[in-house]
């Protein structure tokens, strides 16, 4: 039996949420890829071994800006 997934959409998505998941995502294809815990984030943690589609790094003010939404 075919298992369903719910689909969810936000297009909410600030700049860091963006990066967030885009990390995560790379993250689980390294690992799916047959890459070790250690090799895949090492691999994250090098910008330049980051897909050029990928978002840049949220900047500082960014940052601030999505913890001063969540305040609210």
């Amino acid at each position: 039996m075919a298992t369903r997934k719910k689909q969810v959409v936000d297009e909410d998505y600030s700049k860091l949420d963006q990066y967030a998941i885009e990390l995560h995502e790379f993250y689980k294809s390294l690992r799916k890829a047959g890459f070790t815990t250690d090799n895949a984030l090492w691999i994250l943690s090098a910008t330049e071994m980051r897909p050029k589609w990928m978002v840049s790094a949220p900047t500082l003010e960014d940052v601030r800006r999505h913890l001063d939404e969540d305040e609210d």
